[in-house]
């Protein structure tokens, strides 16, 4: 193949790739995000409770194979929703029992982003104390199917990662924009006190925000271990601080900015560990972000908020 050829079919792989690793940043940032928008509350346990629920998913599929008989998509089929519903409720407890107490007392933002950071290290050690420091290997439910396009190769996981990140951008916006619940947390975002004036429950629309929070952090971290299929209890520290900089890159508490702020960050991290030594990955990226922010402070989605003293 020609030296141009080999270079285009490079680059289309590695946008494929960029777009599966994009997909994983922008479903983790949309927990980041929406938390942010209703509350103002940076949740730094988010990236934990992406890792809580791939374990979560891990034992909910070992379990289902082991029960004998069911094929792998069944198994699959049966294992998102329980991952996305136990995950959520581990995010609702964190608010009720850490956040909830908190607000109600009014303290300060910052004692709230100080007991999010403890919330994060207490489920890493818990699930270290619990379950040890082995890696767990994901069992695999749906047989890889690779698709030649040329020299570009393509599997159906990696469609699957894509269209699922796209699909839950679509109903996550449409939520926001087009029902009463979104309405609700966009008042709640913009007037906290006005809200309970106008009969609607603060705290039930800030445990339906922490739902669908946790709920999307529960599908990033089934189908990361689908793909990557090796979980440790530290899997979320590092992916959970990227994908709150992607959300902060994009515009915090803005939607479309968060879910483009992950497949940013995501691109710049593949292109640069594609073409350059890989141990200059985060340093490029990082600087580009930090070069992005420098010109946009508010992100690239994001407006500046003002406020009535």
């Amino acid at each position: 193949m020609p030296w141009g050829g080999a270079l285009l079919a490079s680059i289309l792989q590695n946008t494929l790739n960029a777009l599966q690793w994009g997909s994983f940043y922008s479903l983790i940032a949309l927990g980041y995000c929406l938390v942010y928008g209703v509350l103002l509350l940076i949740n730094f346990a988010h990236g934990d409770v992406y890792m809580v629920g791939a374990y979560i998913a891990f034992f909910v599929a070992t379990f289902l194979l082991a029960s004998g008989g069911l094929p792998g998509w069944v198994v699959l089929a049966v294992t998102v929703p329980i991952t996305m519903v136990l995950t959520a409720a581990v995010g609702v407890t964190l608010e009720r029992v850490a956040y909830r107490p908190l607000r109600r007392k009014g303290a300060h933002r910052l004692y709230v982003v100080v007991t999010a950071l403890m919330c994060g290290i207490i489920l890493e050690n818990g699930n270290l104390a619990l379950l040890g420091a082995a890696s767990r290997a994901f069992p695999e439910l749906v047989t890889t199917t690779v698709f030649s396009l040329g020299d570009v190769k393509l599997t159906n996981l990696k469609v699957a990662v894509i269209v699922v990140a796209i699909g839950s951008f679509l109903i996550l916006e449409t939520i926001v924009s087009r029902t009463k619940i979104g309405m609700a947390m966009r008042a709640l975002s913009y007037d906290r006190f006005a809200l309970p004036l106008m009969g609607i429950p603060p705290d039930t629309v800030i445990v339906f925000t922490f739902v669908l929070g946790s709920s999307f952090a529960a599908l990033a971290g089934l189908l990361f271990a689908m793909s990557y299929p090796v979980l440790d209890p530290y899997m979320g520290a590092m992916v959970g601080w990227k994908a709150f900089i992607a959300a902060v890159v994009g515009g915090i508490g803005e939607i479309r900015g968060a879910f483009a702020g992950g497949f940013l960050l995501g691109f710049v991290e593949i292109m640069v560990a594609a073409f350059l030594p890989s141990t200059f990955r985060d340093l490029i990226a990082f600087t580009i972000l930090l070069f992005i922010l420098w010109m946009k402070p508010t992100g690239l989605f994001g407006v500046a908020r003002f406020q009535k003293i």
